[in-house]
């Protein structure tokens, strides 16, 4: 379960990079009930979502030129420096040299072996997502990818991550990833083939995000009406709730969920 207790290797930060910031903002605020702020302009034009007062993401503008539009996960480092050495020894490429935010932390962002991009955030006085595993929030991750075992012996080689397998109906298992030595109970994260799903393999390996909410059918419906996108229509996923796969309307890939089951207590305990 994702909470704002951060270990290291947890997702504690999570960004936006669109070709239209302020199309963008509508489009967030709208479907989950974000405001927009921005910290002024000595930020360069980075700006937050929050929900209540509490941050739920990040968000810049990214020009064409420089990247398509996305989502960007970033995890836990007690040194953002010694996490990019440990990158480009696992054979992934630090795309972006580890730097200070003022005196909020330092960051760095990568690729992994596959070519998917993630980053990692070394807290200062921002020690990160305000909030989590609430409804309008971040909940969940997953990396799709071509090769879940590569995978995952690089990002454990990173960021010490264990895992567990969780038995789904059929005989299958779903693997999952953890904060190291935090138990099952930590799990924030599955790695799934990439071929298992058709729709998104035609645009390659990625992390996606995934946000709760109440009602996962109205809520892929707004984002269409929104101007996004449904990629994978709602569907049950037993014991576990019920999904969607969505684009924004710039292409940013992302997923909402109804979870079956609610954890009793906040996520966001101290």
């Amino acid at each position: 379960m994702l909470t704002t207790r951060y270990l290291t290797g947890s997702p504690n930060w999570l960004d936006l990079g669109s070709p239209d910031l302020g199309g963008a903002a509508s489009f967030y605020c709208d479907l989950f009930g974000w405001t927009f702020r921005s910290p002024g302009p000595e930020a360069g034009g980075y700006g937050l979502f929050e929900l209540d007062g509490r941050t739920t993401a990040g968000v810049m503008t990214v020009p064409p030129e420089r990247g398509a539009p996305g989502w960007t996960l970033y995890f836990q480092s007690p040194s953002a420096d010694d996490t990019a050495e440990r990158v480009a020894d696992g054979g992934g490429t630090v795309t972006r040299e580890p730097a200070d935010v003022w005196d909020l932390g330092r960051t760095a962002h990568f690729t992994d072996p596959a070519g998917v991009g993630f980053a990692t955030w070394q807290p200062g006085t921002n020690e990160g997502l305000g909030v989590v595993n609430e409804t309008g929030s971040l909940c969940w991750a997953e990396l799709c990818t071509p090769d879940p075992g590569s995978a995952l012996a690089f990002y454990r080689s990173v960021f010490g991550w264990d895992e567990f397998a969780v038995p789904v109906p059929g005989g299958d298992t779903y693997l999952t990833v953890n904060p190291a030595g935090a138990g099952e109970d930590a799990m924030f994260a599955g790695l799934v083939p990439l071929e298992t799903d058709p729709v998104e393999a035609a645009d390659g390996p990625y992390w996606l995000p995934y946000f709760e909410v109440t009602d996962t059918d109205a809520t892929a419906a707004k984002a269409e009406d929104l101007g996004g996108t449904v990629r994978t229509p709602p569907i049950d996923l037993e014991d576990v709730g019920r999904i969607a796969k969505v684009a924004d309307p710039y292409g940013a890939r992302f997923a909402v969920i109804e979870t079956a089951v609610k954890s009793a207590g906040a996520a966001n305990a101290a």
